[in-house]
């Protein structure tokens, strides 16, 4: 992927770092020890297989090339971060080195003092090989707030060998195409979709996107600055959700079902060729390698784009994800944590971090190590995408995205409208 090919994420947040060379530990920072050493926390979401190995390994070869500084890592379970994560940052007590998603999120981080400005130490190297519009990603009012490890667009996962049984021929570019797609498969016997509604995001991501379709450019910026929710495109995406939900396209206990922890969850039943599909992020193939029954990639793993909706006010072709990344804490050693940031941005360490995770790594340099089909379809969707929005709850910030997660699970089990999700986002964004 070429610069270029970067240009186009928008409202996200940015990135972070500092110099490569040995450390001189700092004796006057709040991680310092009385002989002058350099001690660090570090959270991040990978508690088994690769991943959780790439940071251990990772923390290694920093600490050898940085002697006197260590890095004490927790790893905490994906659907456990953010509030573990924010309780620590209300007590004083969080982590040196920790998760961020940019957006609304992380601009309340900032707001309330609990994340460093790391603008001026991310270095050239990183800077060469990080396109602005990444960096940005994580940018508040002009300054950036932490280092973005993955580029994560969003879209429908499918088994091509469940696709063929039920005699699907080639992918759904269209919501009537996607319908006739469902109903092929319920006459093989097999579920169409898979959603792990229980842990309510991956439901609400199908209001999302419906939402992307709808409305237009204009209308998610306008929202995202004004947090009103006005506009008719909101209630449409809603009622378009509810008429596909109608259809009764998802797994048995979809409400139950959760996303990621194991072969029962929507990510596991995929693994196990149960559901055939799953709308999710570009971190799904390697969290659906881990669940398949040789913890190896599923070979006929594929994807395609969220369909286009006839009537929608979404160009065509535009696209929805975010940007992870890694935030220092405010009260952390600054040249030791900006360091530790641009450390793990090297092409070695990236194409390390596409292997383990199965993901497309911010840094362009290393994405030639992206060789999933799967990655590469969202490659070429990338390039060509007008735009791509982040992800609506990490967009509008905790509250109001807390509000539209449980609105849309709410819809998905029959005890809420569509009307009902855009009263609970204005709702939200008026007690701020």
């Amino acid at each position: 992927m070429n610069k270029h090919s970067m240009r186009k994420l928008l409202t996200v947040g940015a990135v972070t770092a500092v110099a490569l060379g040995g450390l001189s530990a700092c004796g006057s920072s709040s991680g310092a020890t009385e002989d002058g050493d350099v001690s660090m926390t570090f959270w991040h979401n990978s508690t088994t297989g690769a991943g959780k190995a790439f940071w251990e390994d990772t923390v290694a070869a920093f600490e050898e090339s940085n002697p006197g500084v260590t890095i004490d890592i927790q790893s905490v379970q994906n659907e456990e971060m953010d509030g573990k994560l924010q309780t620590a940052l209300n007590s004083g007590d969080a982590p040196d080195i920790f998760m961020a998603r940019g957006g609304g999120k992380l601009a309340d981080v900032v707001a309330a003092g609990q994340a460093m400005d790391i603008t001026d130490s991310i270095d050239e190297a990183t800077r060469a090989a990080v396109p602005e519009s990444v960096l940005n990603a994580f940018a508040v009012d002009g300054k950036i707030y932490g280092m973005p490890t993955a580029l994560l667009p969003g879209g429908i996962f499918y088994s091509e060998d469940l696709f063929t049984e039920a005699g699907v021929e080639g992918t759904p570019t269209t919501l009537d195409e996607l319908g006739s797609a469902v109903d092929k498969l319920k006459d093989a016997g097999i579920d169409p979709i898979a959603v792990g509604a229980k842990d309510a995001w991956p439901a609400a991501h199908w209001y999302y996107f419906f939402a992307v379709r709808a409305c237009s450019q204009d209308a998610l910026n306008t929202a995202a600055e004004t947090m009103e929710f006005d506009d008719p495109c909101w209630l449409e995406a809603g009622n378009d959700l509810q008429a596909f939900v109608d259809t009764e396209p998802f797994n048995n206990g979809f409400l139950t079902t959760s996303a990621q922890q194991g072969a029962g969850s929507s990510a596991g039943l995929l693994a196990n060729q149960k559901a055939a599909m799953e709308l999710m992020g570009a971190w799904n193939p390697g969290v659906i390698a881990s669940l398949t029954p040789d913890q190896k990639p599923l070979p006929d793993l594929n994807w395609f784009p969220f369909p286009e909706i006839e009537g929608g006010e979404g160009e065509p072709g535009a696209m929805m994800g975010g940007v992870d990344g890694f935030t220092c804490s405010a009260q952390a050693p600054q040249e030791e944590c900006t360091a530790f940031l641009n450390f793990f941005m090297q092409q070695e360490y990236q194409e390390g971090y596409a292997e383990a995770f199965q993901t497309i790594p911010a840094n362009q340099d290393a994405q030639a190590a992206v060789t999933d089909p799967a990655l590469q379809s969202i490659l070429a969707a990338y390039n060509e995408a007008p735009y791509v929005t982040v992800w609506l709850d990490t967009l509008f910030g905790q509250n109001v995205g807390n509000a539209l997660n449980k609105g849309a699970v709410d819809l998905f089990a029959g005890q809420g409208t569509a009307e009902d999700i855009v009263s609970a986002l204005n709702d939200a964004a008026a007690k701020g």
